[in-house]
């Protein structure tokens, strides 16, 4: 065959494509790169073929082999276990029993041999008689173990893969042995009929891959036009190099450093001579840079290089083998105006990721200090070197706008890269000097732009010593961004910069931006404030001040408002006649200011119905109808619901008796401390809240020994999201045990330090009442005959018990209240009639009758004969009223005590006869 090296070229031929007969001759040569090609997928089919039907003939041989163990043992374990094989081997002769059977098992298993075997290894049965009554070979002590298992035997009479089963009696003890198998002949034949058609498959797919790469030879040899691999080398170096010129300029440098190739691109960028190409490339002008990266192999992909006034990326790589010299192949590519452009985009990419981040993470709560910080933390360093914020007064401590600009700001955040930046103090207040950019970029409400802070003098007025460190820091710019939402004037952000790229006017839209996303965090953190401080100012207002004086309890409490907004809870101390009081705690649904709210319009119903001196399951009645009918009417702009689930707990002690009377509605449990230390809680009735309308309200009553510690509390002390309520309770009585001999504060604190959480979740209330109990000596008591001349005797001894208290000077007065109660009870009550006389705080006389009648006070004419008895009980008594007890009523007055710092000493004197109508004080027909 002739080669394209041993021929002379043809005239008007191009060299380097060769003729339509040298191609279609070099085709079918091995020289050629289709020919070697061929050659080589053919080797590579054929070692795959052969190694392949060698693995698949010796898989099949493993399957062989493994198939006959598996028949073997499934026939031995067949044979084995039949229970007349184990009759057969204890019977007289065992080979008569079991000959026939063998053979006939081995023969529809498809076995060469079955023998049963004695337990020493004794044929009984087998296929070739001659062998029967021999041992056979083999160790068999898994078999007399009781194990079954198959082997490869190699022995006499022949190799075969073997199956040994022990035979095992009623009671599984081993009597004999079954032995069948296989012999490796059979296992061989099998292999050898499976061989040939490995081998046609082998063959056939030996065919189809020689067709197959003939194919892609042919294909490949039309590609090359029949070149060997040094000319395709070549064409495909050279081709490429015109395919990456079509875009951009292309240099070809050989090993010599010789300008081989340049097109028009190249020639353009970097204004290379007509000449060029030829000449050594230290000598056509080019950029030292460019020159030094084309006269070594080192490979550089868009490196940048200057060529004048241009900035191209060159990529460089060398042609040919390491070591040889046999050049190389650069493109460049002009990237002036889409650096420019691309320096933009990313710039802008970068603020519109920093907006998104400050999105994400400032206003994570609602507190207004840490917004602010959120600020700043999201400025220093991604956009600026240093950045402060400084709040008017009113944003921090949640107040209304001032009316005018006021003279100075206090910092709430700073934060800088550098340590050394001179910044006011977090806490410090920062004076608004007039005509400095501080003070005009809160008036006009838009950023200002300090760039050059060298050079400026208006903006170093509020710290001149602070300006003149921060220059020498390095720092170079400034912008100031008023703090604004929804009109309102918030404060002013302040960013440094120190980088050799100060601030420039492109900087202040972002920067307002930036700080109009954190203005509206500020500003819901501001109303936040504002609307918690209202709340709580409100619920405060609404709560007791200064518990009123009583001697029935000692008392001490606690409230903590919710972190996350003002609640509901509240309670109440509240006096009532006969030396009692009414402890109460109540808890509304939900925070807020409508929750506080409710929560007053609560408290002031139950000090109303306190007035009627009810006991506590008939006042929690009237409370839970009034609930339910202000749900049924809601004021305006409140959805109904809103108070329906309320709880309320109401107790009355009575310190004359030690007896304490509660009632619940749906209210967590009060504690009671013994004075030996025990604490347990009170077994209310648990009723529903208020509001839902479906329970009747029970009262439990308790006697309490003096001293007792009676503990009140909202469910926000016991439970919360971290504890439920039955670990909450226990955690409080453990607690209340432990501290017998404290103080109610000293229990107060206690309690708080075990059970509130850093942050409570909602409102907690608590108090602690310690129980007294009235001296003996300071409660007179009588029964009075239903008979009117039974009065004077019993006026005249509570006028002697007074006078044993040292009361003489509310004699008189006590005198006429008292005739005029124990004078209409004995005529319009009902037996048995006592009176009771309480020397405590004020002067307490109540008289008691079976009767359910209720007097009534009511103006009297002129010309009535009665009816002012009760008039002048209510003008003589500091308070009175009616309580109705489980047999009947007791009217009560109350009479004030002389002040000792009174130097007149006439509290409880009897005022000015009123209208002349004391002569009528035994004539009152009116109950």
């Amino acid at each position: 065959m002739s080669s394209k090296r041993s021929r002379p070229p043809v005239r008007g031929h191009r060299p380097g494509r060769p003729s339509g007969a040298w191609r279609r001759g070099a085709a079918a040569g091995l020289g050629s790169v289709a020919g070697q090609v061929f050659l080589l997928q053919w080797v590579m089919v054929l070692l795959l073929i052969a190694a392949g039907a060698a693995v698949l003939a010796w898989q099949n041989h493993t399957a062989d082999v493994q198939a006959a163990g598996d028949r073997s043992l499934a026939c031995a374990v067949g044979l084995a276990e039949s229970p007349s094989t184990a009759a057969a081997l204890r019977s007289p002769d065992p080979t008569a029993a079991l000959q026939p059977l063998a053979v006939r098992v081995g023969r529809s298993a498809g076995v060469d041999f079955v023998a049963v075997l004695s337990r020493d290894g004794i044929r009984y049965t087998d296929p070739k008689p001659d062998l029967i009554g021999t041992r056979a070979a083999g160790d068999f002590s898994r078999a007399l173990a009781g194990q079954s298992y198959t082997e490869r035997f190699r022995g006499a009479p022949q190799d075969a893969v073997r199956a040994v089963v022990p035979v095992k009696d009623a009671r599984g003890a081993v009597v004999g042995m079954v032995t069948t198998g296989v012999e490796f002949s059979t296992v061989s034949a099998v292999l050898g009929r499976e061989l040939p058609l490995i081998a046609a498959g082998a063959a056939g797919a030996l065919a189809l891959a020689t067709v197959g790469a003939g194919w892609v030879s042919r294909r490949l040899g039309q590609q090359t036009h029949g070149l060997g691999p040094a000319e395709v080398t070549r064409m495909y170096e050279h081709h490429d190099a015109v395919l990456h010129a079509v875009r951009e300029g292309v240099l070809v440098v050989d090993g010599e450093q010789h300008l081989v190739l340049a097109n028009d691109e190249a020639r353009r960028l970097l204004a290379l001579p007509e000449d060029a190409e030829g000449r050594h490339i230290g000598e056509i002008g080019l950029e030292p840079g460019i020159a030094e990266l084309l006269a070594g192999r080192r490979v550089a992909t868009d490196e940048v290089h200057m060529a004048g006034d241009r900035l191209l990326a060159v990529s460089h790589r060398p042609a040919g083998r390491p070591g040889q010299r046999a050049g190389s192949v650069a493109t460049l590519r002009d990237t002036t105006e889409l650096r420019a452009l691309a320096g933009r985009a990313e710039a802008t990419a970068e603020r519109l990721h920093l907006l998104f981040e400050a999105g994400a993470r400032i206003g994570t709560t609602l507190d207004v200090v840490r917004t602010v910080e959120e600020l700043v933390q999201v400025a220093v360093p991604a956009f600026a070197d240093a950045a402060s914020v400084d709040l008017l007064d009113f944003v921090v401590a949640g107040d209304d706008p001032p009316p005018v600009m006021p003279e100075s700001t206090r910092r709430v955040a700073a934060r800088a890269v550098t340590a050394d930046h001179p910044q006011f103090a977090v806490g410090a207040r920062v004076p608004l000097l007039p005509a400095t950019p501080q003070r005009r970029s809160l008036e006009e409400g838009r950023a200002v732009l300090v760039p050059d802070l060298a050079a400026a003098e208006d903006w170093r007025a509020p710290g001149p010593g602070r300006a003149e460190r921060a220059i020498r820091a390095g720092f170079n710019s400034l912008i100031v961004v008023p703090i604004q939402a929804g009109g309102t004037l918030l404060g002013r952000a302040n960013l440094w910069r120190r980088t050799e790229r100060p601030f420039g006017p492109d900087d202040l839209a972002f920067a307002e931006e930036l700080v109009a996303r954190a203005a509206v965090c500020i500003d819901n953190a501001h109303r936040y404030t504002r609307e918690h401080a209202l709340a709580v100012s409100l619920q405060r207002s609404l709560l007791p001040g200064d518990l009123p004086e009583q001697n029935a309890v000692r008392v001490a409490y606690r409230y903590l408002p919710a972190q996350a907004g003002v609640g509901g809870d509240w309670f109440d101390v509240i006096p009532l006649p006969g030396a009692r009081v009414a402890l109460v705690v109540g808890d509304v649904v939900g925070h807020g200011l409508h929750a506080a709210a409710t929560m007053g319009r609560l408290r002031t119903a139950v000090h109303n119905f306190t007035a009627l001196d009810l006991p506590p399951d008939e006042l929690l009645s009237y409370v839970d109808e009034l609930v339910t009918r202000i749900d049924q009417d809601p004021p305006h702009g409140v959805q109904p619901g809103q108070i329906t689930g309320a709880t309320l707990l109401y107790l009355v002690y009575d310190p004359t008796t030690g007896r304490c009377w509660s009632a619940s509605a749906g209210h967590v449990p009060p504690a009671v401390v013994r004075r030996d230390g025990t604490a347990d809680f009170l077994p209310v009735p648990a009723n529903l809240p208020l509001g839902l309308g479906t329970s009747v309200f029970e009262t439990h009553t308790a006697d309490l020994p003096p001293g007792s510690r009676l503990v009140l509390y909202t469910d926000g002390l016991v439970e919360n999201r971290d504890r439920d309520l039955g670990t909450g309770l226990d955690l409080l009585r453990t607690v209340l045990r432990g501290g017998a001999g404290r103080g109610n504060e000293e229990t107060c604190d206690e309690i708080l330090d075990a059970l509130v959480p850093p942050k409570p979740s909602d409102d907690i209330a608590l108090m602690v009442a310690t129980t007294c109990v009235l001296d003996p000596d300071r409660v007179a008591q009588w029964d009075v005959a239903p008979d009117p001349a039974a009065v004077g005797p019993v006026r005249a001894a509570c006028v002697d018990q007074l006078t044993r208290w040292g009361l003489g000077d509310t004699v008189f007065t006590t005198e006429l209240l008292l005739s005029e109660l124990i004078t209409n009870a004995v005529r319009y009550g009902a037996p048995p009639i006592t009176v009771r006389l309480l020397y405590d705080r004020a002067l307490t006389c109540e008289v008691a009758d079976a009767s359910s009648t209720a007097p009534h006070l009511r103006k009297a004419a002129a010309t009535d004969e009665g009816g002012r008895g009760l008039f002048l009980v209510a003008h003589l008594a500091q308070r009175w009223g009616t309580r109705y007890t489980g047999r009947g009523k007791i009217i009560w007055a109350e009479l004030a005590l002389p002040d000792p710092t009174d130097p007149t000493g006439r509290t409880g004197q009897p005022p000015a006869d009123p209208a002349g109508l004391l002569p009528d004080l035994g004539d009152d027909a009116v109950w």
